[in-house]
This record gives structure tokens, sequence and C-alpha cells, in this order.
């Protein structure tokens, strides 16, 4: 999986991991995220920053607006990070 080391990064803020739920949902603006938080706008920014740079989401333009939504490739490739595990683990199993 390319870039794992940043999506881990990226996943262990709590903040992050909550516009993750967000964009789960719709599409939003970095204004419509940022009306979720109690943080600075700023903030908010960097974290979309962060989660770009971990392709966890992509962003585009409509307008004057920015709308973020989640890629949901990278979330097919963690699924399938974590399902190797399960999968050698059932193969050692199954040699005892």
């Amino acid at each position: 999986m390319s870039n794992q080391n940043s999506v881990f990064k990226a996943l262990s803020d709590p903040s992050r991991r909550k516009i993750l739920m967000l964009l789960k949902d719709r599409d939003m603006t970095a204004g419509e995220i940022a009306d979720q938080f109690n943080i600075s706008k700023p903030s908010i920014s960097h974290h979309l920053n962060l989660l770009k740079q971990a392709n966890l989401v992509i962003d585009e333009r409509s307008g004057q607006n920015i709308y973020y939504s989640l890629n949901t490739t990278v979330f097919q490739e963690l699924l399938s990070f974590f399902l190797n595990f399960i999968e050698k683990e059932e193969v050692d199993d199954n040699h005892d």
C-alpha cells in the first residue's frame, strides 16, 4: 500500500477520524466541517491537508467552494492490508 505511514499518522488523530466519519455521510466544504468542531478554521485546514496528503480525502472545486470527499480506494487498500493479517493467522492455525 502506498503512503502507509501517512495514512496511519492521519488516522491517529481523533479530530481527523471525526472528519472522516462526517465525510462518510456526504461530501462537505471546509466550512461545513469546521461547524462540527470547537477548533479554529486554520486547525481544520491543517487536518484536511494531512488527510489529503495521506490520500484519505479528495478535494474538488465547485464554483467558490471546495468540497471534500472520502477516497474509498485508500480505505479498500487499508482493509486489504489488515485482512492479510487475518488470512495469515488462519493459515497458521490450520497448520497446527
